[in-house]
């Protein structure tokens, strides 16, 4: 039942990965205080290298993108060096390894760098306290002006470039889960009157512009998409924003991504403006390579690769509990279940 996983799958002509199981990225704020990988990092991601593709943990592309303690970088040489230990060792280890590239919006909180407005959509603030340091409450975010946005997504392409530099095989540009770009991609956050939005086409504007410059940078073969059609992580939804993703969709479509990967923590989720699982909804409109996450066993995700419901399957948490996670699955060997108190180590 298992054997689809460990087919080997062509993104395209650039990239073949050796199994169907994807690690998912995993926030574990583990970099030291320049936000610089780590060595315990580098034994992490080397540990995992039997997966088809490793997407790294989130990984700021500026300073004031940074929403959460001791989250890695890729705006400093220091930060690119240390991914670039990270990155050999995976290698070393037959491994493949996309870096997720994020700015968190207007979940950022100026604590982390040094004073000064957090950016987002608009001037809507999130409800609620930086997790790990609940005494810093979230701030009403500056709209960003069309200087700020030009400059975003200059920003997003050279930490694209700089991944590329660090040795990662790609990047996925994180667009889901509440943070920056998916904050231009729902009404809820997304309240401008200008060129970025009220129309589909308009607040899908940013997204595009960033995917667009990436792909320009470092290549379409290299670049995944991670998105979240269906709000529902610091965002509350809208049954307009189907329209948005019904624009978004094909034009990405167009632009021959490495894949798009769905943003969601559990894809049982039915969202009714979107009539039924996010992962459904994307695979109806959007044509290429589709990630699918969220709550999957291996035998699930098997199962929904054979109906054709997505192509690749991400891992999450059995992936922090079960280092060898891969050679488990495929040997019939036992899983290690995942608790919460696994978090706060490295294994």
């Amino acid at each position: 039942m298992l054997a689809n996983l460990f087919t080997p799958y062509k993104l395209n002509d650039t990239l073949t990965l050796s199994n169907k199981i994807l690690m998912a990225p995993l926030t574990r704020c583990m970099a030291d205080d320049d936000l610089v990988p780590t060595q315990k990092m580098v034994d992490y991601y080397a540990r995992r290298a039997d997966a088809g593709l490793i997407i790294s943990e989130a990984t700021i592309i500026r300073p004031d993108g940074q929403g959460y303690p001791n989250t890695p970088g890729l705006f400093t040489p220091a930060q690119i060096n240390g991914w670039h230990v990270v990155t050999d060792a995976v290698h070393k280890n037959g491994g493949k390894m996309f870096a997720q590239l994020w700015h968190t919006g207007r979940v950022a909180h100026p604590h982390f760098f040094g004073g000064g407005e957090v950016l987002s959509a608009s001037a809507q603030a999130v409800e609620g306290t930086v997790p790990r340091m609940r005494e810093l409450v979230y701030q009403t975010p500056k709209p960003a002006t069309l200087d700020d946005i030009k400059q975003l997504v200059v920003d997003y392409a050279q930490a694209a470039a700089n991944a590329i530099e660090a040795g990662f095989d790609g990047v996925e540009i994180h667009g889901a889960n509440g943070y920056l770009i998916d904050q231009f991609l729902h009404h809820d956050s997304n309240r401008r009157d200008d060129e970025y939005g009220q129309t589909p086409e308009k607040m899908s504007r940013f997204a595009l512009e960033v995917v667009d410059a990436i792909t320009t940078r470092i290549g379409a073969d290299r670049t995944g998409l991670r998105l979240s059609p269906g709000a529902y992580f610091n965002m509350a939804a809208d049954p307009r924003d189907r329209a948005v993703f019904d624009y978004l969709l094909p034009e990405l479509s167009k632009r021959n991504l490495a894949y798009l990967h769905v943003g969601i923590f559990d894809d049982s989720t039915q969202f009714d403006y979107l009539g039924g699982s996010a992962s459904a909804y994307m695979r109806s409109v959007y044509t290429g390579t589709l990630v699918g996450v969220g709550s999957y066993t291996a035998e699930t995700g098997s199962a929904a690769i054979e109906a054709n419901k997505f192509d690749l399957l991400a891992i999450g948490r059995p992936f922090i509990a079960n280092p060898d996670y891969v050679a488990k699955v495929r040997d019939g060997g036992e899983l290690v279940t995942y608790t919460d108190n696994m978090l706060a180590e490295l294994i």
